[in-house]
């Protein structure tokens, strides 16, 4: 039975017009960690894997890479896979569609509207199917978004998933990492802060739940995709599970959907990124994951990452890492969360000549895991 789901999945980890990708074959599968060793997009190279450890995959992810540049997605759901499925369908196209307007350049604003229009979308959608789906009102989804255009890094996110650059310093063979992503969990002062200062007159606004700084007790990131129950009043009410319901009456959205944006001309030192979801960096820091990358060759280099984060996780539950490789989805879970990581080796004469991938490389994780 296992071996079955295997093999669909193995079909499922292919790209979306059915060509193989130059520079690594298939995905390789070991348990529940799938992974592409190494691939070409129009800025280089790229590396990716993911990990499974809930019941239903809940990271989704893409890569895409065209006329206009390259653009990486890592879309971390919670309450269910299904905002960052929607968001894995819709927040390309939308890009693409609005930077088409704006003869093919990617620009802080069309990143900014390609969220809001995904956002809106996932709203109508739960509006449409508040009857028969309820609980996709409570289902959300943390989004960073890379994209490479014109020699220049745009960086977007909502949520607590993270990019981090490795850039080389001077002649010295070190490589430093630099964080170009801004984060939006509870868990930081900024932004806590920020959560008060926007709601003035609620006091629980931000709540300390068992040792973890939640919005309104409940959820840890303040800005997301979905979790509509907490931005519009006609879903949080019956027949949604009375733990995310609220007492008081929402006369404002709690969350944001608008992300916060960088733009990062790429300098010749700039080697690589590594962008990620949540579950790689509960586990490892911005500089580990650097010197990991730094240290190895190209090829697997996500797959070693979100290796080290599973030894990582089951050296603090003091449990060896072959034990941890043996249990099962969703008891995982209690362990570490779904890893998403892609590492994309930056090849600066590719992007100086600005050159478009041909045929295109359209590339997502798995829907069903």
């Amino acid at each position: 039975m296992l071996q079955a789901l295997m093999n669909l999945l193995s079909l499922c980890w292919k790209p979306l017009d059915g060509e193989d990708i130059g520079g690594g074959g298939d995905f390789a599968r070991d348990g529940l960690l799938w992974s592409r060793d190494i691939g070409r997009c129009t800025s280089g190279e790229f590396s990716m894997a993911v990990v499974q450890a809930n019941q239903v995959l809940e990271d989704q992810s893409q890569i895409e890479s065209g006329p206009f540049g390259t653009f990486v997605g890592v879309y971390d759901g919670h309450g269910g896979p299904e905002a960052a499925r929607f968001v894995c369908d819709h927040l390309f196209r939308h890009f693409q569609a609005i930077s088409d307007q704006d003869r093919g350049v990617a620009t802080t604003e069309t990143i900014r509207r390609a969220f809001l229009e995904t956002e809106r979308g996932f709203t109508y959608h739960v509006s449409n199917l508040w009857n028969t789906h309820p609980n996709l009102a409570t289902a959300g989804s943390c989004c960073l978004v890379g994209v490479i255009c014109q020699q220049t890094l745009f960086v977007a996110n909502l949520g607590d998933s993270r990019v981090v650059l490795g850039k080389k310093v001077g002649n010295t063979g070190v490589v430093a990492a630099m964080q170009l992503s801004t984060e939006h969990n509870a868990n930081i002062e900024e932004v806590r802060h920020e959560l008060k200062e926007l709601h003035p007159n609620d006091p629980q606004i931000v709540v300390l739940k068992h040792g973890t700084w939640r919005v309104k007790g409940i959820i840890q990131v303040s800005r997301s995709i979905g979790d509509v129950y907490m931005k519009h009043a006609q879903f949080n009410r019956e027949p949604i599970n009375v733990k995310f319901r609220l007492s008081e009456p929402m006369d404002m959205p709690i969350l944001s959907a608008t992300p916060s944006i960088i733009s990062h001309p790429l300098q010749p030192n700039d080697s690589f990124l590594i962008f990620a979801s949540d579950g790689l960096w509960e586990h490892l820091s911005n500089e580990k994951a650097v010197d990991i990358v730094q240290s190895n060759p190209h090829a697997g280099s996500a797959k070693r990452l979100v290796k080290a984060a599973l030894q990582e996780a089951a050296r603090k539950r003091e449990i060896r890492y072959s034990d941890l490789r043996k249990i099962d989805k969703k008891v995982r879970r209690h362990f570490h969360d779904d890893i998403t990581v892609f590492v994309l080796f930056l090849n600066h004469d590719l992007i100086s000549r600005g050159i478009g991938q041909d045929p295109p490389l359209s590339l997502r994780s798995a829907l069903e895991h």
